[in-house]
C-alpha cells in the first residue's frame, strides 16, 4: 500500500497503464541500483503540453548520450492515452517520465540486450500566469558531478543542496563551483546589469533548461541584450536583478542571493518583469510542436 501524499491515480510502466498501487520495478533494475537512467518533467496546461516537443527532443538527447537505446516516439504516442486514463485529458497537470536501463545483474558496465524500464505518470498541478514569488536563495558548494548537461535521475547533490535551502527557510540554492555561480539546485539562474541579461553558458556545468531556452529566446524577441558568460560569486552585488527558471518555477524573481539583497521593498525588476509577462503570454498560444 502506498503511504499517504499526492500520488498519481494511474501509471505507464513498459506499454502497459496500471494503478499506482500495482506499479512495480525489480529491485535489480539499474534505476534503482545505480540510478542509471534520466528524466524529464513536463506541463499541461490551457493549450496543451507546453513545449512537449522541447521536452521529448531533450530526453532523447540524454539518452543518447548515456547509450539507452530508445525511440522517445513511444511516449510521445502514449501521452495522450495516460492523461485519458487519468482523467487529465484537458486539465493543468504535471508529467512526470523516467528511462532506465533495465534490469540486469549488478554490475557497472552497460548490459547487454536488455529492454529499458519506462514509466510515466500524470497529476493535476496547476501553475499562475505569473510567479508571484520573490524568492530567496542560498548559497550552496557545488560538488555535484562534472556533466550537469545530463538529465539524471542521479540527483543526490541536488537534493543536498535544496534541503540546505529548505532548513534554513528559504526557497532555492545557487551552487557555486569554484567561485562561479552554475545554476539552482532545480533551476536556472539569470542576472540582469545594466538591461543585459547575464546567464551561464550551456555546457557540461549546467542543465539546458527548456524554460532557459525559451527565456533566451524571448531576450531576442524583445530586443533584450544576451551575454552567455559565468557570473561569480563576488559579482552578485553588483547586479541590478536576478532570476530563476524552469518548467513549474517558471520566471521567479529573486530578492535575496546569499547575502545581498536586490531589493528593499519586495519589489521586481523591470526586465525580469517584462521577461515574466512575455512567458506568461506563451501559454495563450499552442506550443506543443514548437522546436528549440
Amino acid at each position: 500500500m502506498l503511504p499517504k501524499g499526492n500520488f498519481p491515480e494511474k501509471v505507464y510502466l513498459n506499454g502497459k497503464i496500471v494503478s499506482a498501487e500495482d506499479a512495480k520495478i525489480s529491485v535489480f533494475d539499474r534505476g534503482f541500483l545505480f540510478g542509471d537512467g534520466i528524466y524529464e518533467v513536463m506541463v499541461q496546461l490551457e493549450n496543451g503540453l507546453f513545449y512537449k516537443k522541447a521536452h521529448l527532443d531533450r530526453l532523447q538527447d540524454n539518452l543518447n548520450k548515456i547509450g539507452i537505446q530508445y525511440n522517445v516516439k513511444e511516449i510521445d504516442d502514449n501521452l495522450e492515452v495516460l492523461l485519458k486514463a487519468s482523467h487529465l485529458p484537458d486539465q493543468s497537470c504535471l508529467i512526470y517520465i523516467q528511462v532506465t536501463r533495465g534490469v540486469a545483474p549488478r554490475k557497472h558496465s552497460y548490459p547487454k540486450g536488455v529492454p529499458p524500464s519506462v514509466m510515466m505518470y500524470a497529476l493535476p498541478y496547476s501553475l499562475p500566469h505569473i510567479n508571484p514569488k520573490n524568492m530567496k536563495a542560498i548559497l550552496e558548494p557545488d560538488f555535484r558531478w562534472h556533466r550537469c548537461d545530463i538529465k539524471s535521475i542521479s540527483l543526490l547533490g541536488n537534493i543536498m543542496a535544496n534541503e540546505a535551502a529548505m532548513n534554513a527557510t528559504t526557497n532555492e540554492a545557487a551552487l557555486v563551483r569554484d567561485g562561479i555561480i552554475s545554476e539552482g539546485s532545480h533551476t536556472n539562474i539569470f542576472f540582469v546589469k545594466d538591461g543585459t541579461v547575464i546567464t551561464h553558458p550551456a555546457n557540461e556545468h549546467i542543465l539546458n533548461g527548456i524554460t532557459r531556452k525559451i527565456v533566451l529566446k524571448l531576450c531576442s524577441d524583445l530586443d533584450i541584450p544576451i551575454k552567455e558568460k559565468p557570473i561569480a560569486e563576488n559579482e552578485i552585488e553588483h547586479m541590478d536583478e536576478a532570476f530563476f527558471t524552469g518548467t513549474t518555477t517558471q520566471v521567479a524573481s529573486i530578492v535575496q542571493l546569499g547575502s545581498h539583497t536586490f531589493y528593499k521593498n519586495d519589489e521586481i525588476g523591470k526586465v525580469t518583469r517584462k521577461l515574466q509577462e512575455a512567458f506568461a503570454q506563451l501559454r495563450e498560444i499552442n506550443t506543443a510542436d514548437i522546436t528549440l
